[in-house]
């Protein structure tokens, strides 16, 4: 008898029972197309000399492709890597407020371009131009998507065909191999370089200055310092001089805070007041980052220049939605008690947590880590580890933390890879890095609301690390 004529058809896999809460969550389409799919891909096996499987195992592996299908692409994952502000997962996570604020706004119409004074048509960026104002001591704002979009957008405003001066020390390239100078270009801006790359001085910009000279621009370097022989030009002598040549002096603070990080000690980071109060006439810098809010581009400035901004036609291409308003406004917002502000916006929190919390965090889990990774030939420590900030933020700088090294037994190198495999094959993936030897696992991150969850992950590692041995 040929095998093929014994396989189930469609409809006898349909009534399958274990399948009936598949079609409830998912819908009678998607789980009949996973059958049809299945069937076709055993007709293949067979031929070619494949057992036919039973039923059972035949409704298991549909189950299995549904809800594999199903599963959404953009997962919480526990970020472990020792970097904060991770580009790949996020970057900033919103604190209680924002996520508040986002869902109140999702679900129900806003008054998000409309005036409940008047009752006429408003302007999306008084959700937030007025704490932006405040915080910043500026005279106008405005909002998009992100920081790279509001320097476009402000050089194809002001330079466009004309020459933006800059010193050559500054042309960074961002995530993504984005650069700056690449940018300018595609505004339609001159791009001219002064000074060199670790020293630049004020008769640099000086001399470049010509009737065609749009403005004067300093970009705060990300992801890299350069130290020893440098000079730069301090930002109130490169004001002074665009104003004597009736020229806008802008800065991009590229990640940029509202706040002194200094005061809980962190590192200095340049500040948007300080950058308007040495005379910067428009700035920019990013609102996922050390703000810790969502994806945004915030420029605040003088209001005849950010009136020009907004009358540019791209502006409405790169504005944003109500959900990054909501969620902006809600973090801005908690700027405004900077006392409580290493407690309120996560990522503050999670880059001012003292070493030992994060080590007696570490000492309480390592009995769950080691007894999921008891099968496996490694050892499991607590270890010192030292974080990074991440995003471009305070490139060199590095924050004392702790967390697990897993070590390998002997030569087995490749049981680390199989262990890194086997968690982010958990229901909620937890990502770490591999270096020096070991697996390591920074808890940085880790909030102490979510030691319960990140144990009960741990507890699914054994099945996933037997799934990835097949």
């Amino acid at each position: 008898m040929n095998p093929l004529s014994q396989l189930p058809s469609v409809d006898r896999l349909l009534c399958a029972p274990e399948l009936a809460a598949l079609v409830d969550a998912h819908g009678h389409a998607v789980v009949t197309a996973a059958i049809r799919d299945l069937l076709a891909a055993v007709r293949t096996a067979v031929r070619e000399g494949a057992a036919l499987p039973a039923d059972a195992a035949l409704v298991a592996r549909v189950g299995a492709a549904v809800t594999a299908q199903m599963q959404p692409r953009l997962r919480p994952v526990f970020n472990l890597t020792g970097t904060v502000l991770h580009t790949n997962l996020g970057r900033a996570p919103l604190p209680e407020e924002a996520v508040q604020a986002l869902i109140a706004a999702a679900r129900s119409p806003c008054a998000l371009e409309y005036d409940l004074e008047t009752g006429g048509r408003g302007d999306r960026d008084h959700v937030v131009d007025d704490l932006l104002c405040e915080l910043t001591g500026a005279e106008a704002a405005t909002v998009v998507n992100n920081n790279a979009a509001a320097v476009f957008l402000l050089l194809n405003t002001l330079a466009q065909k004309k020459q933006v001066i800059v010193s050559r020390g500054e042309l960074i390239e961002i995530g993504g191999a984005f650069r700056v100078p690449d940018i300018m270009s595609r505004a339609g801006a001159k791009l001219v370089e002064v000074g060199t790359t670790n020293r630049t001085h004020l008769k640099d910009f000086a001399e470049a200055i010509t009737p065609r000279s749009a403005l004067l621009m300093k970009v705060h370097a990300s992801n890299y310092a350069i130290h020893g022989f440098t000079h730069a030009v301090a930002e109130s002598e490169l004001a002074e001089l665009a104003h004597r040549h009736q020229l806008p002096f802008v800065i991009d603070l590229g990640s940029g805070t509202l706040t002194d990080l200094a005061a809980y000690g962190l590192p200095h980071e340049p500040t948007a007041a300080e950058a308007i109060a040495a005379g910067a006439d428009l700035v920019t810098f990013s609102g996922d980052k050390l703000l810790g809010g969502p994806q945004a581009g915030l420029l605040v400035g003088r209001k005849d220049l950010i009136a020009k901004i907004k009358k540019n036609p791209l502006k409405r291409a790169l504005r944003v939605g109500k959900l990054t308003l909501a969620a902006l406004e809600a973090v801005l917002a908690l700027y405004r008690d900077p006392d409580r502000l290493h407690l309120r916006v996560t990522a503050v929190r999670q880059l001012t947590r003292p070493q030992a919390d994060i080590a007696a965090q570490a000492a309480r889990l390592l009995p769950v880590l080691q007894a999921a990774l008891a099968a496996l030939p490694v050892t499991v420590d607590v270890v010192a580890l030292m974080s990074q900030i991440g995003s471009g933020s305070l490139p060199v700088e590095r924050l004392p933390s702790s967390g697990f090294a897993i070590r390998p037994q002997g030569r087995k190198g490749g049981v680390l890879k199989r262990i890194e495999q086997g968690l982010r094959a958990l229901a909620k993936p937890v990502i770490g890095r591999i270096g020096d030897g070991a697996l390591l696992l920074d808890l940085r991150c880790l909030a102490a609301g979510e030691e319960n969850e990140f144990g009960a992950a741990l507890a699914g590692l054994p099945a996933a690390l037997r799934r990835t041995a097949v």
